[in-house]
This record gives C-alpha cells, sequence and structure tokens, in this order.
C-alpha cells in the first residue's frame, strides 16, 4: 500500500498540541479591519482550539502530524 499524502495546505494551518488536539488561528483577521473593533481584532490573535465535529475530518488529511 502506498504512503498517505498530507495535506500541505492543512499543514500550514494546523498544528497538534501536546495532549493531540489540532490547534487554529482565527479567520477574519486579514483585511477590513475598519469596521472591527479593538477588543474583536485582539481576540482573533489568539489560537483556537479545532471543534470536535471536524477532528475527524482533519485527522484523515493529516496523518502523519
Amino acid at each position: 500500500m502506498p504512503k498517505m499524502k498530507t495535506s500541505r495546505a492543512a499543514a500550514k494551518r494546523f498544528k497538534v498540541t501536546g495532549t493531540g488536539k489540532l490547534k487554529r488561528n482565527k479567520a477574519y483577521k486579514s483585511h477590513i479591519l475598519t469596521k472591527k473593533s479593538t477588543k474583536r481584532k485582539r481576540s482573533l490573535r489568539q489560537s483556537a482550539i479545532t471543534d470536535a465535529t471536524n477532528v475527524k475530518n482533519m485527522k484523515k488529511i493529516l496523518p502523519y502530524i
């Protein structure tokens, strides 16, 4: 059986924590920032844990991470 390929797009966007959870960056921080409040933009800087409903699919496209 051939090796599975890692989705390079996903590999650049997700990191695995020490406990095996997937860490991701939040969206909506790239443009049209003038109408967003400072508090909202500041909270978008923090990373988040990927939701449990998506983890199964993410682990499939990230087999070696």
